[in-house]
């Protein structure tokens, strides 16, 4: 249990996800927790995106700029077009390069808050290829933060014991993935520019 008496989920699935530990995570996610999971890089942090006050728990919880904007992860163009303008070339690139290390920044819809946006109108959106950060994904239905699980100017972590030993009790829970591959982040590609631009430069290389 946490100092709070919240149940701290841990589990196991180093392999693929176990569904029950993903069906419970995501009951965490929809009742306003934030819960750790691993990505194909780092470990990130998890919060519904349609939820405010736990995307704002997740930036407080990084010490994150309120200006910056929140990446979120999705299961496919269909939810993708549930939070942004999903046009022709987001498409042909979605199908070329995802589930992969492809965040694309689109235009937002506006219903979606503004501690994911910073205001900025856009949100950035990626499918991605780790099984546990699809399987909790699918399991909540909705897009799910993913900013990387360290206090801001402090490594990312590529396992569950790192994830603890930055936050420990303030999460709600971890999926403890095993260990992560770390390297390069996500390539980051603004198509509200014209033309697209790219805003970082990481696994995935894209020319334009």
């Amino acid at each position: 249990m946490t100092a709070g008496g919240r149940p701290r989920l841990l589990r196991v699935c180093p392999v693929a996800p176990d569904h029950t530990a993903l069906v419970a995570a995501a009951a965490v996610l929809r009742g306003g927790g934030v819960v750790a999971f691993p990505t194909e890089t780092f470990y990130g942090l998890g919060a519904a995106a349609r939820l405010a006050g736990a995307v704002r728990r997740v930036c407080t919880l990084k010490g994150r700029p309120e200006d910056k904007p929140v990446l979120l992860l999705v299961d496919g163009v269909a939810m993708a077009e549930s939070v942004a303008e999903v046009g022709a070339a987001a498409r042909a690139l979605m199908a070329r390069h995802w589930p992969g290390a492809l965040t694309l920044v689109l235009r937002a819809r506006p219903d979606l808050p503004d501690e994911v946006t910073a205001g900025t109108g856009t949100v950035g959106v990626r499918l991605s290829p780790h099984p546990v950060a699809r399987g909790l994904v699918a399991a909540l239905g909705e897009p799910v933060t993913a900013p990387s699980a360290n206090p801001s100017g402090r490594e990312p972590p590529t396992s569950a014991a790192t994830v603890l030993a930055y936050f420990g009790d303030a999460l709600d829970a971890v999926l403890d993935g095993g260990t992560t591959p770390g390297g390069e982040p996500s390539t980051v590609l603004d198509l509200t520019a014209t033309p697209p631009r790219l805003l970082r430069q990481g696994a995935v290389r894209i020319q334009w």
